[in-house]
Order: structure tokens, then C-alpha cells, then sequence
């Protein structure tokens, strides 16, 4: 037992926390239930270092929410939140909800952000990412017949009385995995 667990803390001390949590994302995302993918989540420190907690995820990955509470370590200098965080609580999810809603035959990126803050957020803020059957039939149908498809999609950051604090809009890029146009 000792002997497992040194080699366990010098496998953990080289490659890292973070960076061991991501491989292993990486390989069992699609093998693990949502509700573990969730916690999983919870614990990568960029979300844990910035206060961000995904708070549901849909089984089917096409729905997930995610909220920040305002504390002392992502205050910005005037006291409210800190843009870096309201950017990062949108960063990874419509590209993880389209990898695993359009499969292995899919190549997704995130090719580029722009966040657009529309007034200081002074309380706990919330996102909320939706994406529909007809959206994804659309990805699906685009990526197909062009061969890739570059699109943007919206979300905005509220607080809980529905007062929109900033709005990111984020670009992904979809390609079938066998087109090499």
C-alpha cells in the first residue's frame, strides 16, 4: 500500500494535478456520467481558483449551468467581478457539449471569444448553455455539405434577478473528421 501510494504522489508531483485531470478527461469523458464529468469539473483549479462551480449538467450534454459567486480572490479592483473570470465561467462549454453531442466523426474547436461586459457584477453571477436537436441537426448538416462549419453562439452571464452582466459570444468551428478539404 505505501508503495502504491508513493508512486501515485510521484505520478501526480511530475505531470501535475491539472494536468493529469485533463488526460484524463480527455480519454473517459465520453465513458463517464455527466454527474461525474460535473464533479470532476468542479475540481479543475482555473474553476476552482476563480470561484466557478458548474452547478448542472444534463445527461445528454446539452444543457449546463454554471455559476460564480463574488469573493475577496475574484474581485477586480473596484470590487466587482473580475473579467477574466466572467470570461473563463463560458470558456470550455459549448466546445465540450458539441464534442460529446456530435461524437468521434467530429472534429469542434472554440477558433475565437469576444466578451462584451454590459454592467459591474456586484452579486453571484449565472450562464446557462442550451443547445437543441435542430442546432445540432443544422452543425451536423453544415460541417457535412461544406465540409467545415464556423458559427457563433451567445450566452450571457446574469444575476439571479435576470440582470445581464455581460455577454460572451463564442466562435466554433465544426469539421467531419474524414473531410481533408
Amino acid at each position: 500500500m505505501l508503495v502504491w501510494i508513493a508512486q501515485r504522489y510521484l505520478l501526480l508531483k511530475n505531470i501535475g494535478v491539472d494536468n493529469l485531470l485533463a488526460q484524463l478527461l480527455k480519454r473517459y469523458a465520453k465513458k463517464i456520467p455527466a454527474n461525474a464529468l460535473r464533479r470532476l469539473g468542479n475540481w479543475w483549479s482555473p474553476f476552482r481558483g476563480a470561484g466557478i462551480t458548474i452547478v448542472y449538467l444534463s445527461p445528454d450534454y446539452r444543457e449546463i449551468h454554471v455559476q460564480m459567486r463574488l469573493r475577496w480572490f475574484n474581485r477586480n479592483y473596484v470590487g466587482t467581478h473580475f473579467g477574466g473570470s466572467l470570461y473563463a465561467m463560458t470558456d470550455p462549454f459549448y466546445m465540450m457539449m458539441l464534442i460529446n453531442n456530435l461524437g468521434p466523426g467530429y472534429i469542434v474547436w472554440d477558433k475565437a471569444a469576444k466578451i462584451d461586459f454590459i454592467k459591474p457584477g456586484r452579486e453571484t453571477v449565472r450562464a446557462r448553455f442550451v443547445l437543441t436537436e435542430d442546432e445540432l441537426n443544422t452543425i451536423k448538416t453544415q460541417a457535412d455539405s461544406l465540409g467545415k462549419y464556423v458559427f457563433d453562439k451567445n450566452v450571457n452571464v446574469v444575476t439571479s434577478t435576470g440582470d445581464i452582466i455581460a455577454t460572451v459570444v463564442k466562435t466554433l468551428y465544426v469539421r467531419r473528421r474524414d473531410d481533408k478539404r
